[in-house]
C-alpha cells in the first residue's frame, strides 16, 4: 500500500510541474488568437466568457452573446484560454487513479473467503468501480490554460 501511495505521489508531482510558469505577465495575452474562447474573471469575481477579440496595454476585449465587452487591466483577476484538447488524457488519468484507489480501498476492506472470493477479487471489483468513476470525473475536467493571474498578496 505504501508503494502505491509513493507511485501516485510521484505521478501527481510530475503533473503539476508544467503549471509552474509565470501567469503574472499581461504580455502572455498576446499569444491569444482572435476568436479563441476565453474566460475573464474580474476582481469582484464577475466572470465573462466569450471569444477573444483583442488586447492592449490597458484592456482586453472579448465578444459575448450580448456584444463586445471591454475590461480594464486593473479590473482583471485572471484570464484563461478555454480548450477541451486533453479530454481523452484526463479521462485516462482519472480512470487510472480511480482504479488504483478503488483497488486499494476494496482490498483493504474486503473480507477474506467471503462468498464473492478473496481480497484479490475485491481489489478487482474495486478497480473496475473506481476506474469507471475516475473516467467519468476525467471526462468532465476540461483543460484550461491560465494566461494571466494577479498574484494575491
Amino acid at each position: 500500500m505504501r508503494n502505491l501511495f509513493l507511485l501516485i505521489s510521484v505521478f501527481a508531482t510530475s503533473c503539476t510541474l508544467p503549471a509552474q510558469t509565470s501567469h503574472s505577465t499581461w504580455q502572455n495575452l498576446n499569444s491569444l488568437a482572435p476568436g479563441e474562447k476565453i474566460q475573464v474573471v474580474e476582481m469582484n469575481a464577475t466572470r465573462h466568457a466569450g471569444a477573444f477579440l483583442s488586447v492592449s496595454d490597458s484592456a482586453i476585449i472579448l465578444t459575448q452573446s450580448d456584444g463586445n465587452q471591454t475590461i480594464q487591466k486593473q479590473n482583471v483577476r485572471s484570464v484563461q484560454r478555454m480548450k477541451n484538447r486533453h479530454r481523452g488524457r484526463n479521462t485516462l488519468i482519472g480512470a487510472g487513479i480511480g482504479a488504483g484507489v478503488g483497488a486499494g480501498i476494496s482490498a483493504g476492506i474486503w473480507e477474506s473467503g467471503g462468498f464473492l472470493g478473496g481480497k484479490g477479487d475485491g481489489a478487482a471489483v474495486g478497480a473496475v468501480i473506481g476506474g469507471l468513476a475516475g473516467a467519468i470525473v476525467g471526462v468532465f475536467c476540461p483543460s484550461h490554460d491560465t494566461l494571466y493571474r494577479v498574484s494575491s498578496h
